[in-house]
């Protein structure tokens, strides 16, 4: 048996429609599992690049700017994992940062997070089913960034609650982990990569010598959703190119 192998699993992928979501969400369809892209925008073009490496995928349109939007999405729905990658970020100096923005980040990034695993959780064990869940962290899970207090926040909290998330369901059958992605080409990352000045200290600090892409990630995450990852609990994997190793 291969042991990275996810045939006969359904996965639920969040924020699917692009960027890290949409090159998990392909990973995972690749290693054999059947993957439903969650996003609030369509998921077309996911679902068509799994169809092309011979995947099965569908959609499900959700906004995670409701935390409790996947309140009752589990029930009898058979998922044996979950990938929490839906997120925003905004923007601005800490001393101009506003309610809103920390309301808008905190709720999608770490909120909906956790009653999302929640849900997640509790269906798998009533049913008395093994469970994996991947968050996705950050390296501002471990370090401060600049102008963007709220995603900080959250990503710390993400890092957070899978650990406590990790001591309280491991022992009952359920991985919980996360990924905590680098500097990657993302929109997240957009205004980053288009400063110059940023982009060029950021891309002299990676080891690796180059910003990240999308699918740096999804090998991770199979590795994390599969049986090869079974011993593997509370664990932030950084995916980063060096860069906290600097």
């Amino acid at each position: 048996m291969n042991p990275f192998s996810l045939q006969g699993h359904k996965a639920l992928v969040t924020g699917a429609n692009t960027g890290l979501g949409q090159a998990i969400a392909l990973g995972l369809a690749r290693a054999g599992a059947e993957v439903v892209c969650a996003a609030r925008r369509d998921c077309a073009q996911t679902l068509a690049l799994i169809a092309e490496g011979g995947g099965t995928g569908s959609e499900l349109r959700i906004d995670f700017a409701d935390p409790m939007a996947a309140r009752d999405l589990f029930a009898g729905a058979d998922y044996s994992i979950l990938v929490n990658n839906a997120g925003i970020i905004r923007r601005a100096d800490s001393l101009d940062f506003t309610e809103a923005d920390w309301d808008d980040v905190i709720d999608v990034n770490l909120k909906a997070l956790f009653f999302t695993c929640q849900a997640f959780a509790r269906e798998a064990m009533a049913q008395g089913r093994a469970g994996k869940i991947v968050n996705i962290a950050s390296l501002l899970s471990f370090q401060g960034g600049i102008r963007v207090p709220s995603y900080t926040a959250s990503k710390h909290g993400v890092a957070g609650l899978t650990k406590l998330m990790a001591n309280e369901w491991a022992a009952r059958g359920i991985n919980v982990n996360a990924i905590a992605p680098g500097y990657i080409e993302t929109s997240n990352t957009e205004a980053l990569r288009n400063d110059p000045d940023r982009s060029r200290a950021i891309l002299e600090r990676i080891p690796a010598g180059r910003w990240g892409r999308p699918e740096d990630i999804a090998g991770t995450a199979v590795y994390l959703c599969s049986e090869a990852a079974a011993y593997v609990h509370g664990a932030v994997l950084n995916v980063d190119g060096g860069w906290l190793a600097r």
